[in-house]
């Protein structure tokens, strides 16, 4: 019997395939936000809560105006999903949020829940080629938040290999009670990188990394500048440390310093990006002017995926070529004539 070299189980290397284009690059788009469309859709609306009906009328634009450009689009199960998966093409992939928005904000941190009535086993259900789990992670927080969040990340992952789908890992650093958020940014390097070093054991089982900039996010410093050398250092850090293929997230950057950002998270070695804010934001400061929004879609934000996806095809690591599969295509584990044993 030949021995593969790489192997994974099929649920999660089709996964991997379907989230990625046909070279092997992840270039996917957000639109499970909930939090930073409630408060300024709310605010223009002049109106307590944001009217659902906008919420997910915006999540529904998004949906057929940006996945067309998109390997892969994330949505959140109970306001994208329904009013929005029409809008996308069979072939692209589908990431499903597995967080609640709202976290429970502790005296030693924040805790992560599950968004109510909710599981992977759902996300399965409905299609899902990965489950997406954000997790706010301070390595100086309480110890019981620390285990709390930890133990989150566990569970999912357990459930993500019993229904055999691809946990995907999106890790933030935020304020702890009392800390003014501006002084983050002079730390914000070592916190990144420890926010990064629990999950990186192999016991977690993430499958792909989601992570934030060890960097600026605004008013990042161009690749060729003076600062460029530092900056990359901390880049190329946080890619030593993560032991499978990883994605770029823009923390709210605008498009030009998230493309920045990108430069320095592809020569250390990323294999795309899971962007939202940075793609389609600028279109969305029309609302409540649909006809403008929409127009904008249709060009600022699909330049920005232009640039975007150009810019990956030039730098971008193909996540096979990840140290860890070493350019070396995964073969699923299973050999022939043992199929309907293992998985019938």
């Amino acid at each position: 019997m030949t021995v593969l070299a790489h192997r994974l189980s099929p649920g999660k290397l089709w996964g991997l395939r379907r989230l990625a284009d046909d070279r092997g690059f992840w270039k996917m788009v957000a639109i499970d936000q909930r939090t930073p469309l409630f408060g300024p859709i709310a605010e223009k609306r002049k109106t307590a809560t944001a009217p659902m009906e906008d919420v997910v009328r915006v999540k529904s634009l998004l949906a057929r105006h940006l996945s067309g450009q998109s390997s892969a689009i994330l949505m959140d199960p109970h306001l994208a999903y329904p009013r929005s998966i029409g809008e996308v093409a069979p072939h692209r992939g589908l990431i499903i949020s597995h967080e609640h928005s709202e976290t429970e904000n502790t005296p030693g941190g924040r805790k992560t829940t599950i968004i109510p009535g909710w599981s992977v086993a759902k996300a399965r259900r409905i299609g899902a080629d990965a489950v997406k789990v954000l997790i706010w992670y301070r390595a100086d927080a309480a110890p019981e938040v620390r285990a709390h969040q930890e133990a989150f990340v566990r569970a999912a992952a357990a459930e993500c290999t019993k229904h055999d789908i691809v946990m995907l890992l999106e890790i933030l650093v935020y304020p702890l009670p009392g800390e003014d958020p501006a002084s983050l940014n002079p730390r914000r390097t070592q916190l990144v990188l420890d926010s990064i070093k629990p999950f990186c054991d192999p016991s977690f089982g993430v499958d792909i990394y989601k992570l934030e900039p060890p960097g600026p996010i605004h008013n990042v410093a161009a690749p060729e500048s003076r600062e460029a050398s530092e900056i990359q250092k901390a880049y190329d850090s946080m890619a030593k440390m993560v032991p499978n293929p990883w994605v770029m997230l823009s923390a709210g950057a605008g498009a030009d310093d998230f493309q920045k950002s990108l430069h320095y998270a592809y020569r250390a070695g990323a294999s795309g990006y899971l962007a939202g804010r940075a793609i389609w934001s600028g279109a969305f400061d029309a609302f409540p002017n649909y006809d403008r929004l929409e127009t904008l879609l249709k060009t600022r934000s699909r330049e920005i995926l232009d640039r975007l996806n150009a810019l990956t095809d030039r730098a971008a690591k193909r996540w096979f070529d990840h140290r860890r599969f070493g350019g070396v295509r995964p073969e699923p584990d299973i050999v022939a004539g043992e199929f309907p044993q293992t998985y019938g």
